[in-house]
């Protein structure tokens, strides 16, 4: 008897659909003609822009769309609008820009054995006020925990109930509990002093007019304090140029240098290392540099890893939101401890979930695939070994 009534039902309502539409059918044949002019008309759009290769207003929903944002920061942008790039390095402008493609960000490539800048995509954000460095924080405060031997290669934090975390797993998976601990182990006073050591909260750059210092606050942040701090950069503003200063510094051994971007011919003429100041890190940094290599390999950064090569860069990514816009990091290091050849961090801002560290960290994997291809790298590591420029607008490399 149930099913019997149930199909009764059905039928009943399916009747009653039939005969309303055939009613507003006949009652409306003008609006049914106007929708069929519209579906033509959509249909011969999508047809113009799939033969013009732009997007459909379905993948540009998709995307959240490029011009119109929610926070007011685009995902995608020409990010080399406004450069002067005459002097960057041809071959490593070219790979940077390429990788980032329509992304809004910045890339900025500097040789760790000078200081040297090898070029910039999107100048004036790479040059501004700074931002939130979020869990690229984590190496400065690694290299602090170590020197002060709050922690060792060895030593297992707790993270959460019955699960605890050493040095390498913490870099690799970017675990924020543990590096929250270790600040909190350090002290804020502690912590502000290394990031100083570091060259945060000041310029990075010699003769950059248009740079800025980026902030480091004076007391513990509101926050979450020195924890948050620790974990991804609360209270602090760092530029991108700081930051591939700051990985420069681990990737030779401790010497700060400034950077320097010579943008006229007699500035690269007359190019000499300037040194800020040397820091005795080096017996710190092969802990270090195996927890930014396993982030590679395994961890947040594993979208860089280079498969066709067997000596892969280091790094670390970092994601986050400041004024409501995300925030994609990574910083990284060609890896070569006698002589390595080139630091690389790329920034991207926007409004959706792409935005974000393992995005950056798969920009730069391009950027290092490329110049792999090209050799550029190890002719690079060959002109830093015999004391040479390392890199020449007239040179033969391959374009």
């Amino acid at each position: 008897m149930l099913r019997l009534s149930n199909y009764r039902f059905f039928s009943a309502l399916l009747c009653l659909l039939v005969v309303w539409d055939l009613s507003a059918s006949a009652a409306a044949p003008a609006t049914r003609k106007a929708s069929a002019v519209t579906v033509r008309n959509i249909a011969t759009r999508s047809s113009a822009r799939f033969a013009s290769g732009a997007p459909s207003k379905r993948s540009i929903r998709h995307r959240h769309s490029t011009t119109h944002s929610r926070y007011g920061v685009p995902t995608f942008a020409d990010s080399t609008n406004g450069d002067t790039a005459e002097f960057d390095d041809p071959i490593v402008r070219q790979a940077a820009v390429e990788a980032l493609g329509h992304y809004n960000g910045s890339v900025v490539a500097i040789d760790p054995n000078s200081g040297r800048v090898l070029s910039v995509v999107n100048q004036k954000l790479a040059f501004s006020d700074g931002f939130i460095p979020c869990s690229t924080i984590k190496p400065a405060i690694a290299l602090a925990a170590l020197e002060e031997s709050v922690i060792t290669r060895d030593t297992m934090v707790p993270v959460a109930r019955r699960r605890y975390m050493n040095l390498t797993e913490a870099m690799a998976h970017s675990n924020n509990k543990f590096f929250e601990e270790v600040g909190r182990r350090m002290g804020f006073e502690t912590v502000s002093r290394y990031a100083h050591l570091l060259g945060l909260g000041e310029l990075a750059g010699y003769g950059i007019p248009e740079e800025h210092p980026g902030g480091l606050p004076s007391e513990p942040p509101k926050n979450g304090g020195v924890a948050r701090m620790s974990s991804f950069g609360e209270g602090i503003h760092i530029t991108p140029l700081q930051l591939a200063s700051l990985a420069s510094t681990v990737a030779n051994g401790g010497t700060l240098y400034y950077a320097q971007y010579p943008r006229t011919p007699e500035e690269r003429q007359n190019f000499a290392p300037r040194i800020k100041r040397k820091l005795d890190i080096e017996p710190l940094l092969p802990e270090l540099r195996e927890g930014m290599l396993a982030a590679v390999l395994y961890g947040t950064a594993r979208s860089s890893y280079d498969r066709n090569e067997v000596e892969q860069h280091l790094g670390k990514t970092g994601t986050c939101s400041e004024q409501g816009s995300r925030l994609g990091w990574f910083v990284s290091y060609a890896a070569d401890q006698v002589h390595p050849r080139i630091a690389l961090v790329v920034l991207l801002r926007g409004n959706t979930h792409r935005v974000m560290g393992p995005t950056a960290a798969l920009v730069a994997g391009r950027i290092y695939h490329r110049l792999h291809e090209l050799n550029y790298i190890t002719a690079t590591r060959l002109d830093a070994a015999a004391g040479t420029p390392s890199f020449d607008n007239s040179s033969s490399r391959p374009q």
